[in-house]
């Protein structure tokens, strides 16, 4: 079984760490948190037999910046280059939202009109092509913009 299937839901986490007998009991037998973006790319990448090389060449951020993202010598990358690796690796909501949690990062919101484009076009699983299409054509800034 795959590690997104056995990750317990928020609301059980919650429910733990409410019934739990002390604060250490909990940190140390969950250690929530200490997913780096890069271990859950490495992770997706060996789950869904992708090529860092191929990823990276789907996106706009180039290869060397990217190389750092996914080894982790990049620790704060910006929102957007992280949602352009989420289309080149056809990342499904769940795993969007785990990626941008593991750096650090808010999450797409349904109550922000570009984030509600991005969950969008996750979800029907379209290209960053054609995500950036509709940004634009609805006056959002594209996930990668040349200007």
């Amino acid at each position: 079984m795959d590690e997104t299937q056995t990750e317990p839901l928020t609301d059980e986490l919650l429910d733990e760490l409410l019934a739990a007998p002390n604060l250490d009991s909990y940190l140390g037998e969950r250690q929530p948190g200490r997913r780096t973006l890069s271990d859950y790319l490495q992770h997706l990448l060996d789950k869904k037999g992708l090529v860092q090389s191929k990823v990276l060449a789907e996106t706009e951020i180039g290869y060397t910046y990217g190389y750092e993202i996914i080894s982790g010598r990049k620790e704060h990358p910006a929102r957007d280059r992280v949602l352009q690796l989420v289309f080149a690796m056809q990342m499904d909501l769940k795993e969007s939202a785990r990626t941008l949690q593991a750096a650090g990062l808010s999450p797409l919101s349904p109550k922000n009109e570009r984030d509600a484009i991005i969950i969008f076009c996750v979800n029907k699983g379209m290209s960053m092509m054609e995500c950036n299409d509709e940004l634009v054509k609805r006056g959002h800034k594209a996930l990668y913009d040349p200007d």
